[in-house]
């Protein structure tokens, strides 16, 4: 048996459930859930440290007993609403990738521009995710060139050697 095949199934019955008022405890989120099926498992998520140690995260998943279930509760709960705030529910897997995309969608933007992502169902290949790491550290890069230069600006300077050879007299 492989147990890849076992981890996809189980990824497909797994939801993502997010944008959560810190006042829905875990048994309301079962409550709310378990209409559309038989919950095996589920991770209500906390901080662990810092100040808000012991305060729900704002997020959580169920895992379902099938993924037609978890489709299901999906299709009904997604943009619902829960104590005012609209409900962010998704497969756990559509989670990670919708994350992938948001953190690289410059890349994501001239990938489909020149026709590098196929019909994946928004999955990215390789040169997109390479294009998307690529430009997140260029990114991170100028952010860092420019609050080098504000601190230069500020009378501390970080590469003066570089910037400013020094004068000889």
């Amino acid at each position: 048996m492989d147990p890849n095949a076992l981890v996809d199934e189980k990824s497909e019955s797994r939801l993502y459930i997010g944008n959560l008022d810190l006042k829905i405890t875990e048994a309301a989120l079962i409550k709310m859930f378990s209409p559309y099926g038989k919950i095996v498992a589920e991770d209500f998520l906390w901080h662990t440290r810092g100040p808000k140690r012991g305060e729900p995260r704002g997020f959580a998943f169920i895992q379902f007993s099938t993924k037609e279930e978890a489709r299901l509760a999906k299709e009904k709960m997604h943009g619902r609403l829960a104590c005012g705030r609209p409900l962010v529910v998704r497969l756990a897997s559509e989670k990670y990738l919708e994350e992938t995309t948001q953190n690289s969608s410059k890349a994501v933007g001239d990938a489909n521009k020149i026709g590098v992502i196929g019909s994946g169902g928004g999955q990215m290949n390789r040169s997109a995710k390479i294009a998307a790491i690529k430009n997140k550290l260029k990114a991170l890069e100028e952010e860092s060139c420019s609050a080098k230069k504000q601190k230069q600006a500020e009378g501390t300077s970080c590469n003066s050697s570089l910037d400013h050879p020094p004068s000889k007299r």
